[in-house]
């Protein structure tokens, strides 16, 4: 069994950890909520720590899940992160969804510590994470990853190394990017339907079968129809990486007009309330607007 680091028990990182310890691995655990590490270091051979950097000094290999670049950075490179207790020869993947700029100063920081750097950001929301069915895209270090692969089996079932460092998360933005677009021309064509007369369940059967099918759509739309609005990835995550979309499109000189609006919407949508709402929340801007909601006539 392997001695493991797991850092940030969110909605992603909580269900991953899990499974790390299920199956039979010493894991050492830290979150910014103390109460979710000591939790969870009771449900197998796991241990509760006081910061990253002790977490790190106990592994062989850490992952990470947590929210944001700033987040990332502090966990892995601040003072008290996983570089001030990483042992020579171990490996760090961050599963989160931050800058890939970030991750290449990582990759570099870490290299120079006799350690490895995987970013390995992951998609599927709360359910892949549940579920052991996340997707991961990998940049870095083709034998690293071919090394830390088992163990991300334990959370995943699909697999792609995308090329050197930065370029899983490159992968998982581009995903985004088009998963959100997807979703606000979802909501702009079920509002307009529902504001016409058409019923929400007859225009989805429609799309499902015509070359305007999405799984986004198809997923989402069981939610919006019954007003269930619980998170599996949250309108404040989503909004977050579209502005990493933003920023990287800034960098290469591509522009992306359609993400931008995107981004504005969701926006609103943080305005209105719905931040920590599931995304396909955000219909629910268009649907003010319109003075209609998206609700088939069975559910009336």
């Amino acid at each position: 069994m392997a001695r493991l680091g797991f850092l940030g028990l969110g909605i992603m990182g909580y269900p991953m950890a899990r499974h790390l310890l299920a199956a039979g691995h010493e894991v050492a655990l830290w979150s910014h909520t103390a109460a979710k590490a000591e939790q969870l270091a009771r449900e197998g051979r796991g241990t509760a720590c006081a910061t990253p950097k002790e977490a790190a000094q106990r592994a062989e290999a850490i992952f990470l899940c947590v929210g944001d670049t700033a987040m990332s950075e502090q966990v892995t490179l601040g003072a008290e992160g996983i570089i001030a207790g990483i042992q020579p020869g171990a490996a760090v993947a961050d599963c989160s969804t931050v800058a890939p700029s970030y991750a290449r100063r990582a990759y570099q920081a870490f290299r120079e510590k006799g350690a490895h750097f995987l970013d390995a950001p992951v998609t599927g929301s709360k359910p892949g994470a549940e579920n052991a069915t996340l997707t991961f895209m990998v940049g870095g270090d083709q034998a690293v990853y071919e090394k830390l692969k088992p163990l991300m089996e334990i959370m995943g079932k699909r697999f792609y190394y995308c090329g050197g460092p930065g370029m899983g998360l490159h992968a998982k933005l581009t995903q985004n990017l088009i998963l959100s677009n997807m979703l606000q021309a979802f909501n702009e064509g079920m509002v307009l339907a529902a504001k016409a007369g058409v019923d929400p369940e007859l225009m989805l059967d429609i799309l499902d079968n015509s070359a305007a099918k999405s799984g986004i759509a198809a997923f989402k739309a069981p939610f919006v129809f019954r007003r269930d609005f619980s998170t599996n990835f949250s309108v404040r995550w989503m909004h977050k990486d579209i502005g990493l979309m933003l920023e990287t499109g800034a960098e290469m000189q591509v522009p992306l007009p359609l993400t931008a609006l995107t981004q504005q919407v969701f926006r609103a949508a943080m305005a209105e309330g719905y931040a920590d709402e599931d995304i396909c929340s955000t219909i629910k801007v268009l649907e003010r607007i319109a003075k209609v909601e998206v609700v088939p006539s069975s559910k009336k």
